[in-house]
């Protein structure tokens, strides 16, 4: 998972939402106190107003509040809303019924008129405050100082409830934004995965080349790999053309020698001839597995396709005509029109194999069947012989391993058909059947 770009970049885009959103959500929460704050400024200043036109200095010159403030808050002892007003020339207090005998203590006097915004005022019991303020003159130049407050408790109360409405409204914008970047990136990246599964077709022979259609971001990287393969392909056609002459430009030669094996044998030249025929023999089972293996087309057609029960009936013919085929009976157990997903050479080249070895441990029989499903075409040959021990089975796959002492073999039957079914993206499986050997190919068919 740590490896994937879809979720590198969905946990990127997650990242950077969470962190957003929680920073947009200070914000809004910065923003909503200042605008509860000047709400209770604006309601402050109309109370102030109130306070001021209620007060007058009596005839005596004391400082007197004529009436009782509209808002009943005032009259509730510590209710959070408080008034005050200050005789500048006695310093002489009226307080709010709500301040009991508290004090509101004010900052520094600026006198010029105007309304004052405190922020930092300490309530009667040292609770944090928001206050309005301002310095009132009249026609006899007497001055008083009118203040209003309130608890800075309400506009906390006022932001917790709105923090809790807005936190799951973020959740949901979070939740929504993740979803979404994560549509956009699966969309985004579907060119790829279309590309991977092109790739893997290629891989599984099923196309030669690339074919998808991707965006202009994309199909450099398709039309380069498509000159890969076509350059790859071109080597191979190449390589197994050279093996091909190399294996068949031996093969002259070690027909000489078999001649010249049979004359030192006529001379009784024994112990040379066979030494001879020891290392010639070497040499043929390299010959013949490179000229099996060049067989196999460079990147196996993902189209080839033949007549299975057609191929066996060409190979079982063949067989019969040899030493060990002609004392034996051969069926084959195969529907008429069921096709093997490889191509024909290939497959007679599989049979030959699978037949040839049978027949040689066959003590009565060789039965060749094919069945398909819906993934695959299996093709089994299976005789009546001996079998082969469970500890020797896959030893039999090796290259120039014999099983048998009757000689006569090259020991590579097995191991050229595990090569050509490999190449086909197959498998090859050995089981006794008691008596006897079975011996299934098993082939993909073409997506």
């Amino acid at each position: 998972m740590g490896n994937s770009i879809r979720f590198r970049l969905w946990s990127a885009a997650t990242i950077s939402i969470l962190i957003a959103l929680a920073v947009a959500g200070l914000g809004l929460r910065y923003l909503f106190e200042l605008n509860v704050e000047r709400r209770v400024v604006s309601e402050l200043t109309v109370d102030l107003n109130e306070l001021i036109g209620s007060t007058s200095f009596a005839a005596d010159g004391r400082l007197s509040v004529t009436s009782d403030l509209t808002d009943p808050r005032f009259a509730n002892p510590l209710s959070g809303h408080y008034w005050q007003v200050e005789d500048l020339a006695s310093h002489s207090l009226t307080r709010s019924r709500s301040l009991w005998d508290a004090t509101l203590i004010l900052p520094e006097l600026v006198d010029n008129g105007e309304l004052r915004k405190i922020q930092e005022l300490k309530g009667p019991g040292g609770e944090l405050t928001i206050a309005v303020e301002r310095t009132i003159t009249d026609a006899d130049g007497r001055s008083f100082r009118a203040t209003v407050a309130e608890d800075h408790h309400s506009v906390e109360v006022s932001v917790d409830g709105y923090v809790r409405d807005l936190v799951p409204a973020l959740i949901v914008l979070a939740a929504g934004l993740m979803a979404a970047f994560f549509i956009q990136i699966t969309v985004g990246l579907a060119p790829l995965e279309n590309l991977r599964v092109a790739v893997r077709n290629v891989i599984a022979q099923r196309t030669a080349r690339l074919d998808v259609a991707a965006p202009s971001e994309v199909q450099p990287l398709a039309d380069e790999i498509n000159r890969l393969l076509d350059a790859q392909e071109k080597a191979l056609a190449r390589a197994r053309g050279r093996a091909t002459d190399l294996a068949h430009g031996l093969k002259t030669p070690l027909q000489v020698l078999s001649a010249d094996i049979r004359a030192l044998r006529k001379k009784g030249e024994t112990q040379l001839a066979d030494d001879i025929e020891k290392s010639a023999g070497a040499i043929r089972r390299h010959v013949e597995r490179e000229l099996a293996r060049a067989r196999l087309a460079p990147g196996v057609s993902s189209k080839a396709s033949c007549l299975i029960r057609e191929a066996a009936a060409g190979v079982v013919a063949v067989v019969k005509r040899t030493p060990a085929g002609k004392q034996l009976a051969f069926l084959i157990d195969v529907a008429e029109e069921l096709m093997a997903p490889v191509d024909e050479g290939d497959l007679s080249e599989i049979l030959g194999n699978l037949v040839e070895n049978a027949a040689r441990f066959a003590r009565s029989s060789v039965r060749v069947n094919a069945w398909a499903t819906d993934g695959e075409v299996s093709i089994a040959v299976a005789d009546d012989g001996p079998g082969i021990p469970d500890a020797d089975r896959q030893a039999a796959l090796s290259r120039g391993v014999q099983l048998d002492s009757k000689g006569g073999s090259s020991g590579l039957g097995l191991s050229i058909v595990s090569d050509i079914v490999e190449a086909y993206g197959g498998s090859l499986t050995m089981t006794n059947a008691d008596p006897g050997l079975v011996v299934t190919v098993a082939l993909p068919r073409h997506g």
